[in-house]
Order: C-alpha cells, then sequence, then structure tokens
C-alpha cells in the first residue's frame, strides 16, 4: 500500500508544532571526528550543504566522544548562517540523577561554543530514570533558554506519548522522534512510529536513509551478500536513477521524503561531494508510478 504522496520534497518541513523550521534534508555528522576524516573537509562540508540550503545539522555527544560537536561548533562559529544544529543527551546507565542531563547540556554547549542549542533529544528510552523525568528535567533547560525544543530518539510510539505528555504538563511540544527509517527499514510504518508522529504532530526524523551507503549504490559497512539479498529493490533504484538523470541515493532520499511532509532525513556527509549529492534529491519529486514500483521492491523490507 502506497503512502501519501504530499507537498514538494523541497518545502521547509515543521519540527512539529516546536516553531522550528529546518530544510528537508539535514546532515548527520555521527562520522564528524571519526579517525581519518579531515576536518578541512567537513568545513567545505559545511559550507557545500548551506549553499545547496541545507540548514539542519544533527550531533550527539556520544558521536566521536564529542568531537562531532567540536567540529561543528567550530564550523558554526566561522559561517554567520543561519542554521539548526542538534544534539543528543544519552542516558547511560551510570546516569541515574536527572541532573546529570544538567552537566551534560552545560558540556554539550561548551564543546558547540553556543549559549544554547536549538534541538536537543533524548538519545534512547533505555534508561533507570523514566522518560517523564527526563522530559521535566528538559523542560526546565528550555524554560531556562538552553533548550530551544525537544525530541527523543529511538522511540516507539508508547514511549513518544509518554513523553508528549510529559512535555504538555509543562506546556511544552514534543518536537520530533529521530528513527532509523529507509527503503530498507520501513519498521516505522508498521510499528506505529508514524502514525503516532501524525496523530502527535511530531516530526519524523529518519536516520540511516541510504542504509549506511547501500541504498547509494556503495557497499559501506554492508557485504555483497547484502546487496544480493536486496537485489530488486537495488536494481529498482539503478533503473528509475537512469530514466531520471540522478542518482540511486537521490531516488532513495525523495522516496523517503514522499512519504509525508513530517519526514525529515539526515544522511551523513563527510565530503562536500556528497553533501552536493544529497541536496540533489531535492527540487523534484518522484511519480505516483515510480512510488509504486519501489513499494513493491521493497515489500520484504516492512
Amino acid at each position: 500500500m502506497l503512502l501519501m504522496v504530499t507537498e514538494s520534497a523541497v518545502a521547509p518541513r515543521r519540527l512539529g508544532a516546536s516553531g522550528l523550521a529546518v530544510s528537508a534534508l539535514g546532515i548527520g555528522t555521527n562520522r564528524w571526528g571519526a579517525q581519518g576524516v579531515r576536518e578541512s573537509e567537513l568545513e567545505a562540508t559545511y559550507s557545500t550543504s548551506l549553499d545547496c540550503g541545507i540548514v539542519f545539522f544533527d550531533s550527539a555527544e556520544a558521536y566521536s566522544a564529542g568531537r562531532s560537536e567540536r567540529i561543528l561548533g567550530r564550523c558554526f562559529g566561522r559561517d554567520p548562517r543561519p542554521v539548526v544544529l542538534a544534539s543528543k543527551f544519552a542516558p547511560y546507565p551510570t546516569r541515574f540523577r536527572v541532573t546529570q542531563l544538567d552537566r551534560a547540556l552545560e558540556a554539550t554547549l561548551a564543546r558547540m561554543g553556543r549559549d544554547s542549542i536549538d534541538l536537543y533529544y533524548l538519545h534512547f528510552p533505555y534508561s533507570l530514570v523514566r522518560i517523564e523525568a527526563w522530559m521535566d528535567r528538559m523542560a526546565d533547560a528550555v524554560e531556562s533558554g538552553k533548550i530551544g525544543a525537544v525530541g527523543v530518539s529511538n522511540c516507539n510510539a508508547s514511549q513518544m506519548r509518554r513523553a508528549r505528555d510529559a512535555l504538555g504538563r509543562r506546556g511544552l511540544p514534543l518536537a520530533a522522534n529521530q528513527v532509523r527509517y529507509s527503503l530498507l527499514h520501513r519498521k516505522p510504518e508498521r510499528s506505529g512510529v508514524i502514525a503516532a508522529c501524525r496523530e502527535l504532530d511530531v516530526a519524523l526524523v529518519a536516520y540511516q536513509p541510504l542504509s549506511r551507503g547501500l541504498l547509494g549504490g556503495r557497499l559501506g559497512t554492508h557485504s555483497g551478500a547484502a546487496a544480493r539479498r536486496n537485489v530488486g529493490l537495488l536494481d529498482a533504484l539503478e533503473l528509475i536513477a537512469h530514466d531520471r538523470g540522478v542518482t540511486p541515493g537521490q531516488v532513495a532520499l525523495n522516496w523517503l521524503l514522499c512519504q509525508d511532509e513530517l519526514v525529515i532525513a539526515i544522511p551523513g556527509a563527510t565530503t562536500a561531494a556528497h553533501a552536493a549529492e544529497n541536496a540533489g534529491a531535492l527540487n523534484w519529486r518522484l511519480t505516483d508510478q515510480e512510488l509504486g514500483r519501489l513499494d513493491v521492491a521493497s515489500v520484504n523490507t516492512r
């Protein structure tokens, strides 16, 4: 069954009812600061992304032991153009007091060289502390001006509702749920997460939208066996890409953006060329027929 095809994939998209709007595509920075990735190339990636209209950057304290946040902060400091920056708090088992969120947030802000962050997520819901308690502490940080909007990540529909209800008691919306979503991972459709996002007016921020490069025609961290298991889908992407004069990755990203206007994709990029290629998924939209072909080809991934 096809999901609803909505407005042009290029239009800015809301982060729920937070009042923030971002580009339909963002940049995931989980490999910024990783070994072998040069900061000079990341500066070019950042600049090229902005040149292409991509203004949403996603990081986390856990990415490269904080180096991702530091590099992103330095890029922001060098380029005055407006952006929306997001990061995440990890509720590790050793973090069993809500005051530990305060210290983690302060460390994130220090690494990024900022007084506040636009969007701050709870990185995952598995914690000794209840989601409601973390959300209440996030609300305190919103009221103090250190967080612009609150999100969750890797949450199911029930956990989303608990987070939304806790924030609602403080008069705040839940802005986003960041989950894995792609043509190779369509679980959010059957798990009720997309339906809950629609019901609660929450953005779905899709990470690994290219399945670590496989949907872009690169094996990435996948084996040849992974490609063989999904040969029908990869062939469909190649054929549509050839007919349109685009890349398979651009087709895969455009498919994702066509599912609903609440979906925002954050493919990773560590080179300017990769950022520009990602941006090529904007300014056009797959036809209903093309969406149908991909829907059939990805039937085993739902």
